[in-house]
């Protein structure tokens, strides 16, 4: 016996596809019966599994566990919740030893997935194409495991709350909040966390429903805060919150209605974490603000700029010792006080702490800000064949003229009065560019560099690809 996966699914982050076309239960069962041979060769045996909100999730949850238990590793069932929540079951239970969530995240209602955890690490790239192989081949070990069910939610989110640990509550009890599940997985850990949090909260759309009647469930696009920002002015509230699809990734707006993006929330993490940890090193992808490196570098922390991708983030802590790291997507990871993995609930509360900390309110911490010129991620499509080849083009043109390249992942080209990024996506046949300058007229002068290049290997930005 062996299964065949269809080529599209087997991404460099996670396993994903859309449901009765490219992903279904035979899926999920030969991925049960993969991850445990690789775990059961790794000296593991039992696996927490968890899952989203989405209409298919339960009938995936059922095949992976017959697939872990056929190959002899036992399953711990933690049920529906945001994807931090299974980290956490991984994270802090000593007789886990990897964890299976499955979910679509910020992806349309049609797609789902599988995110992994191995023994403490994050699962992709090549582990994700070893999973394909041990399939293709059927060289699964046989075995009879079990299951159970276990609830760990109220653990959890009693856990998130110990990030306000030591700040005095009566200083938080005028805090007025506003919150957007998006009507994804992390609506119920949601409710629980605000009842034990001090202040005013207002919630929205904290019920779970696969179908995301509401907006869809993307923080990172302005358009889906629409109704944040309403019920932020409504109430005049101090700031708002909202999730992705399964709650590890974070978005905020301050009082004034403004966004916060994944940079920018960084910023004021970094200024709490430095004032704790003098001297720290705090990673971001190579997307973020040149504010935030500046910044880190004032504060006397040691900035770092990585590739893109929560994996390749997480890998990258792993190594260097940093007690925070973010991505411009809203993926925020603090292994200060926490365990290092993307926690946009336990993000959410560390903003809290940090405005308190620092004695400013999130809308003035957001004011503070240098006033930049930047485009939003511009991504557009690109054959798959071609994507990662325009990028070496585009390198070996810049080594000619002395550009201040920094080529870790893509190319990111420093000027006199900003920056332009160009890089292929590890997920999509797209390529994303980004550009940033202290004026508007900068940032069209790098946009045309941006097009130049994208001209001189044939290709022109064109219409929006989507995520």
């Amino acid at each position: 016996m062996s299964h065949l996966f269809d080529p599209t699914v087997l991404r460099e982050y996670d396993i994903r596809g859309i449901i009765g076309q490219t992903l279904g239960t035979a899926d999920a069962y030969a991925i049960g019966r993969s991850f445990a041979t690789l775990l059961r060769q790794a000296g593991g045996s039992r696996v927490a599994v968890g899952y989203d909100g989405r209409i298919s999730s339960p009938e995936l949850e059922e095949a992976l566990v017959a697939g872990l238990n056929a190959s002899g590793v036992d399953a711990v069932r933690i049920g529906m919740g945001p994807t931090p929540m299974l980290y956490y079951a991984e994270a802090s239970a000593e007789d886990v030893h990897g964890g299976i969530q499955i979910t679509g995240s910020h992806n349309p209602a049609n797609y789902n997935g599988f995110k992994m955890v191995f023994m403490g690490r994050p699962f992709f790239g090549a582990d994700i194409q070893e999973l394909g192989r041990i399939a293709a081949t059927g060289a699964w070990l046989d075995g009879e495991g079990s299951h159970e069910r276990r609830e760990v939610q109220h653990a959890y989110v009693a856990r998130l709350v110990e990030g306000l640990g030591g700040i005095d509550r009566a200083r938080l009890a005028d805090l007025k909040i506003g919150w957007d599940a998006g009507n994804g997985a992390a609506g119920p850990a949601l409710e629980l966390l605000v009842d034990q949090l001090p202040g005013e909260h207002h919630l929205l759309f904290t019920q779970v429903d696969g179908t995301f009647p509401n907006h869809h469930p993307d923080p990172t696009e302005e358009k889906n805060l629409a109704d944040l920002k309403a019920l932020v002015a409504a109430k005049q509230l101090d700031f708002g919150i909202a999730f992705d699809g399964d709650g590890d990734r974070i978005g905020a707006i301050d009082g004034a209605g403004r966004v916060i993006w994944g940079d920018q929330l960084l910023m004021i993490y970094a200024e709490d974490l430095l004032a704790q940890v003098p001297g720290a090193t705090i990673i971001a992808d190579v997307k973020a603000s040149r504010a935030l490196f500046d910044q880190v570098r004032e504060l006397g922390g040691q900035p770092v700029m990585w590739k893109t991708g929560h994996s390749l983030i997480k890998s990258k802590m792993k190594e260097t010792g940093a007690p925070l790291a973010g991505e411009m997507s809203g993926h925020v990871f603090f292994a200060h006080d926490y365990y290092g993995y993307d926690d946009a609930l336990y993000a959410a509360v560390r903003l809290i702490a940090a405005s308190a900390r620092l004695g400013r309110s999130v809308t003035e911490l957001r004011g503070a800000m240098p006033a930049l010129v930047n485009t939003p991620e511009l991504r557009f499509q690109v054959d798959e064949s071609r994507k990662f080849a325009v990028i070496d083009e585009v390198k070996a043109r810049l080594a000619e003229t002395g550009a201040d390249v920094d080529g870790i992942d893509g190319v990111r080209v420093s000027t006199a009065d900003g920056w332009w990024l160009l890089r292929a996506s590890n997920t999509q046949d797209v390529l994303v560019a980004r550009a940033e300058s202290d004026s508007a007229a900068g940032c069209e002068r790098l946009l045309a560099e941006v097009d130049a290049q994208l001209a001189a290997s044939g290709l022109q930005r064109g219409p929006q690809a989507g995520h």
